[in-house]
């Protein structure tokens, strides 16, 4: 089960970058804040990433104990 954690983990955190060669998502959204300068914008999305990491993670570590 911590490979599943760590897969979801990598796969949140790959968001970004793959947002770079056109993919759609909450990466876009940090990349276009990266852009244009928007740190207000770039932290929300950012924070939105984080949440889905932590519940995701949550539900995971629920289902091992």
């Amino acid at each position: 089960m911590a490979g599943v954690n760590q897969t979801i983990l990598l796969s949140l955190a790959m968001v970004v970058v793959a947002s770079l060669i056109g993919a759609k998502g909450l990466g876009e959204d940090v990349l276009e804040a990266l852009q244009y300068a928007a740190a207000g914008q770039g932290i929300l999305a950012g924070l939105a990433i984080l949440f889905c990491a932590l519940i995701l993670d949550r539900i995971v570590a629920g289902k091992r104990g």
